[in-house]
């Protein structure tokens, strides 16, 4: 048996920087595919084919690393207090888009918590995902205790809200379970009432044919003019489902990370965005999030925010 102390993790993690740690033993996410599979069979998945494939890895994380005996996750902060200007011709950004692409960030920090963890013991076997491979991230989240699953779909953690980002851990290490979160939204609607769109159903489901972040973000087509009235603005995600959270509404706590203080992409002038040309766009946001809109998809809604003014 390969066992390290939680405690020499959870302080490997804090150095590195990162605000929420916890661990889950291997286990089948048997309820959490079923789930999912309502959700595909709906159609709530919109154009994201890819979320109908590896159905078995997202099930059972020993198809990705044979060894597996724990998933450690973990949590960094993005918060930023900063309110939008609402800029004449600008459209609003998600806050989570503002910096440097998290992954790039959270990419070193797990390749240097991977090292360390080969160093105490050589034997030690990892696979590290930042919502980019076929791991229910929030699944997972949940299971090691960072927080519960809000009815926005969101990770909520009662000290830093629903403002940060996932990454786990596959590792053939064996932990102590951390203790999971109950869930504390209660009666709580403000993000199903408050969402633009009614995007959100009950039930902690997403119908992302409705969702704006799907609709400015992954979304390949053209948006419907149903949505005209309803986009407040927001050219590049949505922040509204986390702006309305009681949770969200308590913190205090901005992130430390530099990377994710800067604020220079949080709203966008039309003009500009529709003069870039692939080149420029590639240059000026090769490191942002808002790089996987591509120049096509930026311009688009660009065109679709400045048609309705």
């Amino acid at each position: 048996m390969l066992k390290i102390e939680n405690e020499i993790v959870i302080s490997l993690v804090k150095k590195l920087g990162f605000n929420l740690v916890g661990f889950s033993n291997y286990d089948l996410l048997e309820n959490e595919t079923e789930i999912l599979d309502k959700w595909l069979h709906k159609g709530y998945n919109a154009g994201m084919e890819y979320m109908e494939r590896n159905i078995e890895k997202r099930k059972d994380v020993r198809k990705i690393l044979p060894s597996a005996k724990s998933v450690i996750s973990v949590g960094l902060n993005y918060y930023k207090a900063e309110q939008f200007e609402n800029q004449p011709g600008s459209g609003k950004v998600s806050k989570y888009a503002w910096g440097t692409d998290y992954h790039y960030i959270i990419w070193d920090k797990l390749e240097i918590l991977e090292t360390e963890l080969k160093i105490i013991n050589p034997q030690v076997e990892c696979k590290s995902y930042v919502d980019t491979g076929p791991v229910m991230d929030k699944a997972w989240a949940s299971r090691s205790g960072l927080g519960w699953i809000g009815k926005n779909s969101n990770v909520i953690n009662k000290q830093i809200g629903s403002w940060f980002f996932i990454a786990n851990i596959i590792t053939n290490i064996e932990f102590d379970n951390s203790e999971p979160v109950t869930d504390h939204c209660g009666s709580c609607k403000a993000c199903i009432d408050a969402c633009p769109t009614n995007a959100i159903k009950e039930g902690r489901v997403i119908d992302a044919n409705k969702c704006i972040s799907y609709l400015t973000i992954e979304n390949k087509g053209e948006i419907s003019s149903e949505f005209s009235s309803s986009f407040d603005n927001w050219l590049f995600g949505c922040d509204v489902c986390q702006d309305v959270c009681p949770w969200n509404k308590k913190l205090e706590t901005e992130t430390d990370i530099n990377e994710f203080k800067d604020s220079s992409n949080k709203e966008l002038n039309f003009e500009e965005i529709l003069e870039l040309t692939n080149s420029t766009f590639k240059n000026k946001y090769k490191n942002s999030p808002i790089f996987r809109a591509k120049a096509k998809g930026l311009k688009r809604n660009a065109r679709f925010l400045s048609d309705k003014k």
